[in-house]
C-alpha cells in the first residue's frame, strides 16, 4: 500500500477515520491524501420558497471553515511523521471522493460513518454508503466510538 485517501469533514467519526488512516499509513509507510468536500450550493434561508416549494440556492463561497478539517488532519499527520497532502473539493461528497481517488490512483479510501441506522441512511443518504457503492477501490468505513450510543461507548476494560 503506497497511497491512502482519507475523507474528513471535522466530525467525530471522521476524526476517528483520520486517526485510523494515519496509523495504517505509518505501518505501511504510505502517503496520505486528505480530502474535504464543500457543497457547491448553499440554501438561502431568508429567501421565500419558489414555485412548487423549491428552496432558493446560491453558489457556496469557500470559507476558512471549509479548510479547517484539512488543516487539523495535516497537523495530525505531521505530528505522526506521515507524509500528507490535502485537497478541497466541491460538489457531491461521494462522487467527488471516488472521482478524486481514481484520479490519484490511491490504494485505499478511508471514510468515517456517523452510524445512522438503515432507515436514516435511506432517507438522508450517506457519504460512506455512497463511496462504498460507487468505488471500485477498497474502502474502509470507520465506525468507531463516535458512532456508538453513549451507553455502548465505554472502552473495553473500563468499569
Amino acid at each position: 500500500m503506497r497511497k491512502i485517501l482519507i475523507a474528513t469533514d471535522g466530525s467525530a467519526s471522521s476524526v476517528e477515520a483520520v486517526e485510523f488512516g494515519l496509523e495504517l499509513a505509518a505501518e505501511h509507510e504510505a502517503k496520505v491524501i486528505f480530502v474535504h468536500v464543500a457543497p457547491a450550493l448553499d440554501a438561502i434561508p431568508e429567501a421565500s420558497y419558489g414555485f412548487g416549494g423549491a428552496v432558493a440556492h446560491m453558489p457556496h463561497v469557500l470559507t476558512p471553515f471549509d479548510h479547517a478539517s484539512l488543516t487539523d488532519a495535516e497537523r495530525l499527520a505531521t505530528s505522526g511523521g506521515v507524509e500528507a497532502s490535502s485537497k478541497l473539493l466541491v460538489g457531491n461528497p461521494a462522487d467527488e471522493i471516488v472521482a478524486y481517488a481514481d484520479s490519484q490512483g490511491v490504494d485505499l479510501i478511508v471514510v468515517g460513518s456517523r452510524g445512522h441506522g438503515a432507515i436514516a441512511s435511506m432517507l438522508l443518504g450517506s457519504v460512506s454508503r455512497g463511496v462504498l457503492s460507487e468505488s471500485k477501490r477498497p474502502v474502509a468505513v470507520i465506525r468507531g466510538l463516535a458512532a456508538l450510543p453513549a451507553a455502548q461507548a465505554v472502552p473495553v476494560g473500563a468499569s
